[in-house]
């Protein structure tokens, strides 16, 4: 049964409208040159940025209060000067398989607006897999996809990503102090392993934030995640695939889907701009690949549009050169999509085809479908909260 968890009781993370700037998502340098509104000497700001930085990602603290080997002057004194606050959850809603999706309202922009995105955590038994976003709404038209279906509004600052991590993180418990006293993992899962940046967003239209984000993720002496625990997803943006390999360094999946240019222009239209032949040579290309950092194609499963046992052929030849493994992905369907799911019998014989080529191609399970929390199912709900408050408003002039 679905379980919409309304989170309006719990205490306040955010400070609506405060205009202390938030430490969250500045690399260390820029970290240690903000101290200076703090009155910090320059001789001590690289030191204090580690202490700063150790309480903020590795310990999770949510006030400067708590930063006991800081004196308490200059605590004060940071205190006033910025925040270190998370975004507001507006929602938590959890699946019947124990997925949890949260929609999490930003601070105000330079407009004064406050735009929503969502995030999903998968607990399995092998691995906790954080979903995020990059970007409220999105600038492709994937046809599939429910994101596409809105206009990209804008793109999240790295403090923005970074800050759903360490939300996620608070929500289940996940930091060092609590894994200490409780160490069960939630729901008979893990606790958080793995970040994939297959949320709402194009993460390689937002290339600045998402790798300033990353390296805070991946950072030893903080959230500590391997970058070989992250995944970047991309539809395809060829010329800043080398530059993601060269400067953000993580795992790579394309989100690839049709074996011809005339199908995929179709499904995914950035095709048009960057066709499967640039794609693929820009992935036999990306830089650190080998059988060990192989590139993940996720391939979602359409009924009579990509399933044919022709298209597994010729995505086995497309494939050919590069180190790579399938993800095959059940479509998840969402209101007023054109698309059907792809009968199980025509997956099973679409992933032997290509097992038998040698190419791993684990059929993804669906999750968290009944809180439209899985893949292609993500779109920022905050036209229908407005819509509802405009609603109540006129119910009650």
């Amino acid at each position: 049964m679905t379980t919409l968890l309304k989170t309006a009781d719990a205490p306040p993370r955010y400070i609506p409208n405060d205009p202390r700037p938030s430490l969250i998502g500045l690399t260390r340098e820029a970290l240690a040159d903000a101290l200076s509104r703090a009155g910090v000497p320059e001789k001590q700001r690289r030191m204090r940025a580690g202490q700063i930085w150790h309480w903020i990602y590795h310990r999770g603290v949510q006030s400067f209060g708590e930063m006991t080997n800081i004196a308490k002057d200059l605590r004060q004194r940071l205190e006033d000067a910025f925040v270190i606050g998370r975004p507001e959850i507006v929602t938590e809603q959890v699946s019947t398989d124990g997925t949890r999706k949260w929609l999490l309202r930003l601070s105000p922009d330079e407009r004064g607006a406050r735009h929503e995105v969502e995030m999903v955590y998968i607990p399995e038994e092998d691995r906790g897999t954080l979903c995020i976003s990059s970007q409220v709404g999105c600038t492709l038209t994937c046809t599939f996809c429910h994101t596409g279906t809105q206009k990209l509004v804008r793109n999240l600052s790295s403090g923005e990503i970074v800050a759903q991590v360490m939300t996620a993180r608070d929500r289940i418990r996940d930091w060092p102090a609590d894994i200490e006293a409780n160490p069960s993992p939630p729901l008979g899962g893990r606790y958080i392993t793995n970040v994939v940046l297959m949320g709402m967003g194009e993460p390689l239209y937002n290339f600045d934030s998402v790798k300033d984000a990353m390296e805070i993720v991946s950072d030893g002496e903080g959230i500590s995640l391997s970058k070989r625990r992250i995944t970047l997803s991309t539809s395809g943006v060829v010329p800043e695939i080398p530059r993601a390999g060269e400067e953000i360094g993580t795992m790579l999946a394309i989100s690839l889907h049709g074996t011809t240019d005339e199908i995929r222009d179709r499904l995914v239209p950035l095709n048009k701009k960057y066709p499967i032949k640039e794609l693929l040579e820009a992935c036999r290309n990306y830089p650190g690949l080998s059988n060990a950092r192989r590139i993940t194609f996720e391939y979602v499963m359409l009924k009579g549009v990509n399933d044919s046992a022709a298209d597994a052929k010729r995505l086995v030849q497309l494939l050919k050169g590069i180190p790579a493994k399938v993800n095959l992905i059940p479509f998840n369907p969402w209101p007023g999509t054109q698309y059907e799911c792809s009968d199980w019998d025509t997956i099973e014989n679409f992933a032997e085809i290509l097992n038998r080529a040698g190419y791993a191609s684990p059929v993804r399970t669906p999750r968290g479908r009944d809180i439209m929390a899985a893949c292609g199912q993500l779109k920022s709900e905050s036209q229908k909260l407005r819509a509802k408050e405009r609603l109540a408003l006129e119910a009650g002039a």
